[in-house]
């Protein structure tokens, strides 16, 4: 079994990737610690579905965590959005699913696969998002072990205090 220290994120490669590409810049300061699992492999998009899906495979078993972009089309993507949150699901890593219109809780843009599993919702920002990188993966633990499921968000608090 691969060592898993990489965080895989899932987005809307047509519509969303200037946010994607914003945590990658985060990353360079030392503040924003993002080892990002895509840099393991290069999937084309030339390749077929199922070579893809194996890349993108490889990509999860590094993972300790899934982080999903939630954007205008996401909860659509079936294809590969879809799968990919099913695969973070059934690997039972923790998820943070970040609204990118601000919404600090789950909203009409959730995909559904995702709206009654365990995870937490924060808004598209550095601030909010590193620390639910740093937190959530411990609390998500303990709330697995309680069996409990669902949403969980922070506090108006913790944000005006980041």
């Amino acid at each position: 079994m691969a060592y898993r220290n990489k965080v895989y994120v899932a987005f809307d490669g047509d519509n969303d990737m200037r946010y994607y590409d914003l945590m990658r810049a985060w990353s360079v300061k030392d503040e924003f610690d993002f080892n990002d699992a895509h840099d393991l492999h290069s999937a084309r998009d030339s390749s077929t579905e199922e070579s893809i899906k194996k890349s993108l495979m490889d990509r999860f078993n590094n993972s300790k965590l899934f982080i999903l972009l939630i954007g205008e089309h996401t909860k659509y993507l079936t294809k590969f959005v879809k799968w990919e949150i099913e695969v973070a699901i059934r690997l039972k890593l923790p998820i943070i699913a970040v609204n990118l219109n601000g919404s600090r809780s789950k909203d009409q843009l959730m995909p559904p696969v995702l709206k009654d599993e365990l995870h937490l919702t924060v808004a598209y920002g550095e601030k909010i998002m590193k620390k639910a990188m740093n937190n959530w993966p411990d609390f998500e633990s303990n709330c697995r072990v309680q069996g409990k499921s669902g949403e969980y968000t922070y506090s108006d608090t913790i944000y005006s205090s980041l």
